[in-house]
């Protein structure tokens, strides 16, 4: 790993992906809340054109997240930076269990998304080095959660591994397997990509797509925030509506 630059290089493209990710997941979310409120009617939960989407949505998210640690590999992050960026998401993911939990005490979500990617980021940070290795790895941990399954992993204790035979009551669930496999599949890409291909992901970004850029350099702000903003804005709709 080298030693880190005093000024890391930023790559907006890599921003402006991840922002692409944050609208799909906002505008996903605000057709959940819709739903939620009565104002559509929609089976998040079942309908391929949903659950196609939110698998779209998380994947991108954790390619993105994969291709970061490429990034912060080549221009050797330490570890006290690593630890300060993993706290917030972890605290974040904390925040998520508590929330969800007053709005869906039954459903709440115990290992969602910011949950497997505190686990995950902290394997990808370990494992940076194993350069073409990754590849086969990620294929590993995609396939094993169809080829293995054992009824011990439905608990919420322990199905945050992925190894389920059924898929557990939660709003949102985002296990460690398959999902390593996507951020593995991203690191290995963005170390073939920074060493082969740089200009595709450090080159410049057009005008039009700058706010994307703004809004992937802050995703986990916007991905905190969002939610509680869209729940609220429908809340006074619908009491405005219904008075």
């Amino acid at each position: 790993m080298r030693s880190q630059p005093p000024h890391p290089e930023r790559f907006d493209r890599l921003d402006a992906l991840r922002g692409v990710a944050i609208v799909w997941m906002a505008l996903f979310h605000f057709c959940f809340d819709l739903n939620y409120f009565g104002l559509i009617r929609q089976d998040f939960y079942r309908d391929p054109f949903w659950t196609v989407q939110r698998m779209c949505i998380v994947t991108l998210f954790m390619f993105c997240a994969g291709f970061g640690q490429a990034i912060a590999f080549e221009q050797g992050q330490r570890w006290p930076r690593f630890w300060k960026r993993w706290a917030q998401v972890a605290a974040c993911a904390v925040l998520v269990s508590v929330g969800s939990w007053v709005m869906f005490p039954r459903s709440f979500i115990s290992f969602g998304v910011l949950h497997g990617l505190a686990v995950v980021l902290i394997v990808a940070r370990l494992t940076a080095g194993w350069g073409r290795w990754l590849w086969l790895a990620g294929l590993v941990a995609v396939a094993l959660p169809q080829l293995v399954q054992h009824p011990w992993f439905d608990t919420r204790w322990t199905n945050w591994v992925g190894l389920i035979t059924r898929k557990p009551v939660t709003e949102d669930y985002a296990p460690v397997l398959p999902w390593l496999g996507v951020v593995w599949w991203g690191l290995a890409a963005g170390q073939w990509v920074l060493l082969r291909r740089r200009g595709w992901v450090a080159g410049a970004l057009p005008a039009v797509l700058a706010p994307l850029s703004v809004l992937g350099r802050w995703s986990l702000s916007f991905y905190m925030l969002h939610q509680p903003v869209l729940i609220g804005l429908l809340m006074m709709w619908t009491t405005m509506t219904r008075a």
